[in-house]
């Protein structure tokens, strides 16, 4: 899967020691897919030279804007025509504050201010020293450049060249494609709020013990993902799973059904879909030993008693939110065999509209999966795939769904 397949990405370097990033952005861009055409400022080839990146782009680099290799001369015009996004990293403060006052006095920022805006975006990635990032000026002229309809793709925190420790960095490589990746995703969520459950639950048995089953997280955590890249605020409640948290996504780390089920209530109150993915213990042990249970001589084992785990996707299907359909509820059912059987009347005594099923010993662990989407009118399949390709496909299920739920016919 490449997200970025066919897009024509101008990758424009400003004066700063965050140049060296732009270099494994630029191959990062083209792995997924895009093309990549590198402009450079004066000062930013200062800090890393038009061979580097056009090697890496296996394209010549422009740094000027009387670059005779234009029939007309107009490279300023050419190159942004051709564009797909104009995307500015890193971007210093002296240029976000020509960019802000429509000069020109180079390519980079001639090109910016000759872009058809509605057809070419403009994405920042600003980097600085934090003084300077702090500094009045510098957050006035972000607020303006959003105004005026850039996208601001945020900054880091951490050591920075200078020595200092604080905010300004350029986002790493990786996070920058994810927020390029992003904003080329359809927003058909513009203006949700989504909760997702993921992963599995863990009920100790004693300090050490406990029950827990074989989910990975990776299909919720790649729910919230694409639920994000739709345009969604989204909150992931996520079991005890190594994943790294998507961008953009508030996480909220749980161990036990118990704890899950507070935490899941608590955020449905300002969430507008609820998207159930989490593999939920069904019983947990009636009380949990203090201290670790040992082994006798007698070789029998300890008696365990159950207790049932209040259901979570049933508790908030059934609060006055859900029934008055202010938050649309979708359920997941992990089986063995007899899928279609299973999640039909899974969805049914759940109350949910929409319940995805899947094999789940096909699933755990695993890069890719296979849905089967069931809801009162039957069943849609969806091929097997990326678990993300998957989530995507299910995201514009649950946006065309929720909309004709809110605007019946």
């Amino acid at each position: 899967m490449n997200d970025l397949a066919g897009k024509h990405i101008v990758l424009g370097l400003t004066g700063g020691i965050a140049c060296y990033k732009a270099a494994e952005l630029c191959r990062a861009l083209i792995k997924e897919g895009a093309t990549v055409q590198v402009v450079m400022t004066e000062a930013a080839a200062q800090f890393i030279t038009p061979v580097t990146l056009q090697a890496l782009s296996n394209r010549t680099v422009y740094d000027s804007q009387w670059d005779a290799r234009e029939r007309n001369n107009m490279p300023h015009i050419n190159l942004s025509r051709e564009a797909d996004a104009i995307l500015i990293a890193p971007c210093s403060a002296d240029f976000m504050a020509k960019l802000l006052h429509g000069r020109a006095d180079d390519l980079l920022s001639l090109m910016c201010l000759a872009r058809p805006i509605d057809s070419v975006p403009l994405l920042v990635a600003p980097a600085m020293n934090r003084e300077m990032w702090a500094h009045p000026a510098t957050q006035r002229n972000l607020a303006q450049l959003q105004a005026d309809g850039a996208t601001l793709l945020g900054v880091g925190s951490g050591f920075q060249a200078c020595g200092e420790t604080g905010d300004g960095r350029m986002l790493e490589p990786q996070e920058l494609l994810q927020d390029v990746i992003a904003f080329f995703q359809p927003k058909v969520l513009a203006g949700e709020h989504v909760l997702v459950t993921a992963g599995p639950t863990f009920e100790a048995i004693d300090p050490v013990r406990g029950i827990t089953n074989l989910s990975s997280g990776k299909m919720g955590f790649a729910i919230a993902r694409a639920a994000q890249e739709a345009g969604a605020t989204v909150t992931l409640v996520a079991g005890p799973v190594h994943l790294p948290t998507p961008r953009g996504v508030q996480r909220v780390d749980v161990k036990s059904a118990a704890n899950m089920l507070v935490q899941a209530v608590d955020s449905a109150g300002a969430a507008t879909i609820f998207v159930a993915t989490a593999a939920v213990a069904d019983w947990r042990p009636a009380s949990t030993a203090e201290q670790k249970i040992k082994k006798d001589a007698s070789g029998l084992l300890p008696a365990l008693e159950f207790v049932e785990n209040t259901d979570i996707l049933a508790t908030i299907a059934q609060s006055p939110r859900a029934q008055s359909g202010a938050l649309y509820c979708v359920g997941f059912a992990a089986e063995s065999h007899d899928l279609l059987q299973h999640a039909t009347a899974k969805r049914i005594r759940k109350g949910v509209p929409l319940l995805v099923g899947n094999i789940g010993p096909a699933t755990f662990g695993q890069d890719d999966n296979a849905l089967l989407l069931v809801d009162a009118d039957g069943a849609t399949e969806i091929a097997r795939n990326d678990k993300l390709t998957l989530a995507r496909r299910l995201v514009a299920e649950i946006a065309q769904r929720r909309k004709a739920a809110a605007n019946p016919a």
